[in-house]
């Protein structure tokens, strides 16, 4: 690659999770029942991400990820390892899904939030080094939103420790937990860093945000300033890193948890977030239309038109069309293809096999081919 081309959101891309193989959840399995020592599944897990990122490398992606082998859910098990956050056992998870529900499991802010010394470096650290020059190295970790929202927002028996009972205190810790996040990463090699967020999903979703403010929360409010805390914490990040985010309305085992169109946040979110890019869900109807996409300012807009729930394959034209369409609000030179999100949020993984996930970004290649002779 040319450094020119070594700058994501690239052409066709990817969200960040892929299915796990039988041989990293037999691995994870085994660690969980005592019978595998984590030296022995982190080998293990080594290997697979090697494999997964040569698979990647040999479709033809340009920016590559380690598919979230490592992790149990896309979000938990980056959060409860930031300093004053513990992972504690629920009796149901935060949000119902429409069909399967997720192992329960939430977190709990027990003292000042801040970031130290996180293995997630290290998991990067490898996923860079498998890569080498071969493809850009991208990693995802959840939105600094998804501490606040899920310990917050979606708890009803929260109760701030008393450093947070001024809640500007805990958006201030916040933000500098995960400034000092993304240096971390940058100092570790990483250029193409993408914050995932459901909170703004959940924001769209009109059932959800009347019974928030039956609760008394000001979803606008609260928006607002989680767009305060991620600007703080990219606000000085190196030119050459770049930082999208990822936006989606919940996917476990092919089920999802929101729904509605970006305009309830289009204004706040589009229109004042500094991110390089968003990564939009924009597979069915639950996400509504382009017109919110009005709000963009200089970012790219990766347009999630293929579904990463089902195997069934879209149309080549059917992408086209909708690309163009897009392109009413946002120039296709600012436009991006990628699957609407990962092929497994959780270690479950959606319904579909390894190669039905592989044909989908086959297809992704090829339209975006197509599309911009610069891809």
């Amino acid at each position: 690659m040319t450094t020119e081309t070594k700058k994501g959101p690239f052409r066709y891309d990817v969200v960040g999770s892929f299915l796990r193989t039988d041989r990293i959840k037999e691995a994870r399995q085994a660690a969980t029942a005592g019978t595998l020592d984590p030296a022995g599944l982190r080998q293990i897990e080594d290997e697979e991400i090697t494999k997964l990122i040569d698979k990647e490398i040999e479709i033809g992606l340009k920016a590559v990820t380690d598919g979230e082998f490592r992790r149990s859910y896309w979000h938990l098990d980056f959060l409860e390892q930031l300093e004053g956050v513990e992972h504690i056992k629920a009796e149901h998870w935060s949000v119902a899904f429409k069909g399967h529900q997720p192992k329960a499991a939430t977190l709990q802010i027990t003292d000042k939030v801040d970031f130290g010394d996180h293995p997630f470096l290290k998991d990067f650290a490898f996923v860079k080094a498998a890569a080498g020059d071969r493809a850009v190295a991208k990693f995802t970790i959840p939105s600094p939103s998804m501490l606040h929202l899920i310990c917050c927002v979606r708890a009803e028996e929260y109760q701030p420790i008393p450093r947070y009972e001024d809640e500007a205190v805990l958006f201030e810790d916040i933000a500098k937990a995960y400034r000092k996040a993304v240096h971390a990463f940058y100092d570790s090699g990483c250029r193409y860093l993408q914050l995932d967020d459901t909170s703004w999903g959940e924001f769209c979703d009109e059932e959800k945000r009347q019974a928030y403010a039956a609760r008394g929360f000001d979803l606008d409010r609260i928006a607002r300033e989680y767009v305060k805390v991620i600007n703080y914490a990219i606000a000085d990040k190196p030119a050459d890193m770049t930082v999208t985010m990822h936006i989606c309305r919940g996917n476990f085992r092919s089920t999802w948890f929101s729904s509605g169109g970006y305009e309830p946040v289009a204004e706040i979110l589009f229109g004042g977030c500094h991110v390089d890019g968003f990564f939009l869900e924009y597979d069915s109807d639950r996400a509504g239309g382009f017109a919110p996409l009005r709000f963009i300012q200089n970012q790219k807009v990766v347009l999630g038109l293929v579904t990463s729930k089902f195997p069934q394959l879209e149309k080549e034209s059917d992408l086209i069309a909708r690309i163009e369409e897009a392109s009413q609000y946002v120039p296709k030179d600012q436009l991006c293809l990628s699957p609407q999100c990962g092929f497994a949020s959780t270690e479950e993984g959606n319904e579909m096999t390894a190669e039905q996930q592989w044909d989908k970004l086959r297809l992704i290649k090829r339209t975006a081919e197509k599309v911009w002779p610069d891809a």
